[in-house]
């Protein structure tokens, strides 16, 4: 069984410092519009800036423990794994690779 191959790289994004906790940022990586979410527990997640059921950034939303909300129409995203708790959103949001490196801020998103 043959498939296109798909590999992703670690690239700085930010400092730790520069992500407050329970506040969403956006990032453009190597194309990617992604939402960096750092939790009041301290762990950093990314994943895809774009709400599945309308064209909005997530990073303009709320953060709730573990889960981001789409400020349309109330979605929320589990940040771990991208599933959505709510509806109306049914389709899931790509989540990333994310690294810590000292006081620095990987992420990981395709690059073929």
């Amino acid at each position: 069984m043959t498939g296109d191959a798909v590999t992703a790289d670690f690239v700085r994004v930010c400092s730790l410092g520069e992500l407050t906790e329970g506040e969403p940022a956006r990032a453009d990586i190597g194309g990617y519009e992604v939402a960096l979410v750092r939790t009041e527990t301290g762990e950093v997640f990314a994943v895809d800036d774009t709400c599945s059921h309308a064209n909005v950034s997530l990073s303009e939303g709320e953060v709730e423990g573990c889960t981001i909300e789409c400020w349309l129409h109330g979605s929320r995203f589990d940040l771990r794994t991208g599933n959505p708790d709510s509806l109306p959103a049914i389709e899931p949001i790509a989540t990333y690779p994310v690294k810590i490196d000292g006081d620095d801020v990987f992420v990981a998103v395709p690059t073929s």
